[in-house]
């Protein structure tokens, strides 16, 4: 059996999460502790009691899920490693991908997407921004969509989520445009999202040189297995790739749909692995690959059907 693992991003995170591994799993407990030691901070009780305010903020919540997958992980690897073909994550989860693949320990990879998180709040602080869901089947291409909008502001496409789930990024104004074409365009709805910036849009640029310094800094092995990269879809083997394509993430869409198509078709017979809180990604797969069998893992009873199916 083949296994493909995916790791989902920001929004996934809520109070409670990964509570009942630590109290049932040694290896669990012993990763939030290292987190909680790497960072400084009491990231554990952020994660297992909230509030949900504090822990959605963006420099606690890529931590925390970063954390939750690498704690699921550290439970089933042992058994689950020699079937993983492949893996990916949802924009900050590509992180937690690769530390699950060996490329990153987790003291490094949890500071980085503190760190990550922290310039990608500054930046947005500093240029206030928007992003906006696009549901529904659009009449025409959203990269057209926003290229009109850009008369408004700058906007352009950032989460390709699925074929009739797109996410836009950038200045208020052009989001607030780009949501009106769309829905002039046939969307079903267009709403705005609570988040700290315009993240994966040109606005988070003044977060690169930071982010380079922090990937630089990390000790980088090559990963394991391939992981497939949000911003061009196709397997990455070496650790150089790895660092460079995560900071041109920063700044570039997410390109969902096309990665869980590649890994779908490169892998016909594997079965997908959503590593941590909630079943986001998992939800999406069975319209980007309806003939795979997907599975979640972010609790005490998902952790033991996977080892009982494995």
């Amino acid at each position: 059996m083949q296994l493909l693992l995916l790791f989902p991003g920001q929004g996934s995170q809520k109070p409670g999460m990964a509570k009942d591994l630590a109290e049932h799993f040694s290896a669990a407990r012993a990763v939030f502790e290292r987190a909680d030691t790497a960072l400084g901070a009491d990231l554990s009780t952020l994660c297992f009691e909230g509030p949900a305010e504090e822990l959605t903020r963006t420099h606690n919540a890529q931590p925390a899920l970063l954390t939750h997958g690498a704690a699921v992980w550290a439970v089933v690897g042992g058994q689950a490693a020699p079937h993983v073909a492949a893996a990916a994550g949802h924009s900050l989860g590509e992180f937690s991908a690769y530390h699950a693949a060996g490329a990153l320990s987790l003291e490094d990879a949890v500071r980085l997407v503190r760190r990550r998180g922290e310039l990608m709040y500054e930046t947005g602080v500093q240029r206030p921004g928007a992003m906006a869901a696009i549901l529904g089947e659009l009449q025409r291409p959203i990269d057209d969509i926003c290229a009109d909008a850009r008369a408004a502001g700058v906007v352009v496409p950032a989460n390709y989520n699925a074929l009739e789930q797109v996410v836009i990024s950038g200045e208020v104004a052009g989001v607030e445009r780009g949501m009106e074409l769309a829905k002039e365009a046939g969307a079903k709805r267009a709403m705005r999202l609570q988040v700290s910036g315009a993240f994966h849009s040109p606005l988070m640029e003044p977060a690169q040189p930071g982010l380079g310094e922090a990937l630089g800094a990390a000790h980088w092995s090559a990963p394991q297995w391939p992981v497939f990269s949000n911003v061009t879809a196709a397997p990455v083997a070496d650790a150089g790739t790895a660092s460079d394509l995560l900071l041109r993430q920063l700044t570039s869409p997410v390109r969902w749909v096309a990665v869980i198509q590649a890994m779908a078709a490169a892998y016909p017979d594997a079965v997908f692995v959503e590593m941590g809180p909630g079943n986001v990604l998992t939800g999406l797969l069975k319209r980007l690959a309806p003939n795979h069998q997907a599975k979640t893992c972010g609790t005490v009873a998902d952790v033991e059907a996977l080892l009982g199916m494995l």
